[in-house]
């Protein structure tokens, strides 16, 4: 059988795997090994292939994996158990955009593990570097209640065109692709994506809302408007023609201004737009890029899992972790992994679950680095829940305030200068251990970084923590900037705001910071009343510092009124200088 048989994938998804590549990095590599090429020049290839080095010294790499839309047969999800057991440290990482990560795997390894993961159809191609990084989907996508379409083979289709394309990879800087629109929302963040589609439906023909140049990061920017619909089988000449005018736009001399936004600050948004819809012309009149034929969704079998006896918690875990869909027998179900992490045995038994309950036989990873099994049904639900209980995956509270996003941090990042990680256990159980408080405030996100470059999306949350450095006594002590008051969900993403100065509690406290201003004191109660979203949370805040201001100065007119004496008793100092004299001295004292 070859190594690229696509029968092996599953029920119907094609792979995004090509052997010359495969075949290109094991002869690169061999390159380096023996001296031939530069280590500037197997850095840039290296990337290129999803292959990053990490903050130890020696040859441990981090290799990340793309996920095209999430999607996920059990054949590919036994190669990451493969791959975490064999090569890694026994665990996968979720990412933000729906990739899976490996980390600390050896150099001389990793042609071993690109091989491995071709051999089912997925690979590292364009996952890093300065190229279209992977293309986000909502997961709920062809499952949601109230999805105006599916647009899980749009985004696949912009995905496969662009894959290794002319320009795909030799970009100025990376650059995102999100669709989502699905859930009846912005549900993947395309708003602070370089360009973002979200589903709409006009005349009955389905369509996109596109914005282009949004970004986060040091320079928060929501994408302009481009298009307020524009028709479904345009999203390929819409892709190409933006990716090209980056190509051909974008600052190559400065990497910290080279970013799609950028271009856009200094053309002015008017003058981009006239520049992008003069490159979607000379698309048009190279012929166009017409829609291919939409890959299928798989067929879907009835599944007959085996039964389980009801385990305690199947209430709330159907209460947070599932949700409706189209079809009332069924519903999606939310798989929490906490910090994003995915060991080796339970990977390899979602895979045996996957086939057992899922009607479509796929699981889907989430921008929250959660994974969601679709179409299972509402009877066969508690037996799902015994059996992720048994491999400890059946954690409820899936996209509330205790589910908190992290990057990896320090870590492996060599950019990190926090263990976001470390941080976002302490906060995710100190909320658990307080659900009569978190549930004032039970959908309130909670994301982390461990640097300003934002990988956790920290600037995208109602409470969002950036790591940070700062002197203390002359030593350097990790610290967390507090935003407040962001999210996305609308059509224009909102940037949380710093709290200043006093915002930067330092690590130890951190974990105590969000509960207390948002979770405890009359006040700050009223932020969180009725699952608020970011412009709730700013007038809470408001609130809360026109409240700490009223006690201040109530406090500061308490000590102006107090009489001298009795304000003077209070120091040791200032009593026995009264004492003196009061009291008659002894001779000779």
């Amino acid at each position: 059988m070859s190594l690229f048989d696509q029968t092996t994938l599953g029920p119907a998804r094609l792979g995004f795997a090509e052997e010359k590549d495969l075949d290109e990095f094991v002869d690169k590599l061999g390159q380096f090994e023996s001296g031939q090429l530069t280590p500037d020049a197997w850095k840039a290839f290296r990337l290129l292939n999803g292959v990053y080095s990490q903050r130890q010294e020696g040859d441990k790499m981090m290799l990340r994996v793309k996920i095209p839309q999430g999607i996920l047969g059990t054949a590919q999800l036994r190669a990451l158990a493969e791959t975490a057991g064999t090569y890694s440290n026994g665990r996968g990482h979720l990412t933000t955009r729906q990739n899976f990560q490996f980390h600390f795997i050896p150099l001389a390894e990793t042609g071993e593990v690109l091989s491995l993961l071709a051999s089912v159809g997925l690979t590292g191609k364009e996952a890093c570097g300065n190229a279209v990084r992977n293309v986000t989907t909502c997961p709920f996508a062809g499952a949601a209640a109230d999805e105006p379409f599916d647009t899980t083979p749009y985004a696949e289709a912009v995905t496969r065109h662009l894959l290794r394309g002319t320009w795909s990879s030799s970009l100025p800087r990376k650059f995102k692709i999100a669709f989502g629109g699905c859930c009846g929302h912005d549900c993947v963040g395309a708003s602070f994506n370089d360009l973002g589609f979200l589903a709409r439906i006009q005349e009955g023909k389905p369509g996109f809302r596109v914005t282009i140049g949004g970004g986060l990061s040091t320079l928060r920017r929501a994408g302009i408007l481009a298009h307020e619909f524009v028709p479904a089988e345009e999203v390929i000449e819409i892709s190409e023609a933006l990716v090209r005018l980056f190509h051909r736009t974008g600052d190559r001399q400065r990497r910290h201004k080279a970013r799609l936004k950028f271009v856009i600050d200094k053309l002015g948004p008017e003058k981009f737009l006239a520049e992008y819809y003069v490159e979607r012309d000379r698309v048009r009149q190279e012929g166009g890029r017409p829609l291919p034929p939409l890959e299928a969704a798989p067929p879907r079998t009835v599944r007959k899992p085996v039964a389980r006896s009801e385990r305690p918690g199947l209430a709330e875990f159907i209460r947070t972790n599932a949700r409706a869909q189209k079809s009332p027998e069924h519903v999606a179900v939310t798989i929490r992994a906490p910090l994003g992490d995915i060991t080796e045995s339970q990977l390899s038994a979602l895979a045996v679950l996957t086939e057992e309950f899922s009607e479509e036989r796929e699981l889907r990873t989430t921008v929250e680095q959660n994974l969601v099994l679709r179409f299972v049904r509402r009877d066969h639900l508690a037996s799902l829940h015994a059996a992720l209980d048994e491999i400890g995956l059946a954690k409820t509270g899936a996209q509330t305030i205790a589910d908190v996003v992290s990057c990896p941090g320090a870590l492996s990042c060599r950019l990190a200068v926090t263990a976001s990680r470390g941080m976002a256990s302490e906060l995710s159980q100190a909320l658990e251990a307080k659900p009569e408080s978190t549930s004032r405030a039970e959908k309130l996100p909670i994301k982390i970084s461990g640097c300003p470059n934002g990988c956790g999306q920290h600037y995208v949350a109602g409470i969002g923590l950036q790591g940070s450095v700062r002197k203390v006594q002359g030593k350097a002590v990790p610290q967390y900037h507090v935003y407040l008051g962001g999210g996305f969900g609308d059509d224009k993403a909102k940037f949380g705001r710093p709290r200043g100065e006093s915002s930067r509690p330092p690590r130890r406290r951190s974990s105590r910071a969000p509960r207390r201003s948002l979770l405890e004191g009359k006040a700050s109660r009223r932020i969180t009343r009725d699952l608020p979203g970011p412009r709730a949370i700013a007038r809470g805040l408001e609130v809360t510092r026109r409240s700490r201001r009223a006690e201040r100065s109530r406090r500061a007119a308490e000590r102006l009124h107090r009489p001298r004496r009795a304000q003077a008793v209070r120091s040791p100092v200032t009593r026995r200088r009264v004492r003196d004299l009061v009291t008659p001295r002894r001779n000779g004292s």
